[in-house]
């Protein structure tokens, strides 16, 4: 009797449970998302910075406008090789370019990374050949804590301010509405993981 007792109780209280966590996903599930956003207000800067990854032109678009702005006088483009034997910042720049942004304030950076650490990796030497102090990073908003996180650990001494890029498909609040969103934030989810634990 005691034991069917305390089943009962055990199964209400985790009814209970489910049924808070079910109410209240939209809080949790939001804070998730955000963790994953590390963006600042832009300020001004040395130099701007594209990292790549973006196949649909939102972070060019974003440095081109800081430039415009005045935050910087110029966009270092990092583009990896590999689309259909092209590097990134071959299609980056005449995007933004056809987009109305003079041609002059981007610098085509081609290398062959293959992650957020290379890339860092690859970057670093041109940073301290310009003799650059004060970077503005732009890059997706949800891989602004992951890229920061990278960033710190490989240009030591250079002032890093993540400037966020929206993406049409992740929004911090609301990334479990559409199979993108959920796709996006799984993925960075694991590499953000991946990147604390060193691997």
């Amino acid at each position: 009797m005691a034991r069917r007792r305390s089943l009962g109780i055990n199964l209400a209280i985790l009814a209970l449970v489910m049924v808070v966590i079910i109410l209240t996903h939209s809080l949790w599930m939001g804070w998730m998302g955000a963790f994953l956003v590390e963006g600042e207000s832009p300020s001004r800067a040395d130099l701007i910075v594209i990292l790549a990854g973006d196949l649909y032109g939102r972070r060019i678009l974003k440095g081109a406008e800081l430039v415009k702005e005045g935050y910087a006088p110029y966009v270092l483009v990092s583009g990896p090789g590999g689309l259909y034997g092209l590097h990134e910042n071959e299609l980056a720049i005449p995007f933004a370019v056809k987009h109305g942004f003079p041609a002059s304030w981007f610098i085509a950076f081609p290398n062959e990374s293959h992650s957020t650490d290379e890339e860092a990796r690859a970057i670093w030497p041109e940073l301290r050949k310009r003799n650059v102090h004060r970077v503005l990073v732009v890059t997706s908003d949800y891989h602004t804590r992951r890229a920061l996180h990278t960033l710190r650990a490989r240009w030591p001494g250079i002032n890093i301010c993540m400037v966020a890029a929206p993406d049409e498909f992740f929004s911090a609040y609301g990334w479990w509405h559409t199979r993108e969103g959920r796709k996006t934030f799984f993925l960075e989810c694991s590499k953000t993981l991946a990147s604390m634990v060193g691997m």
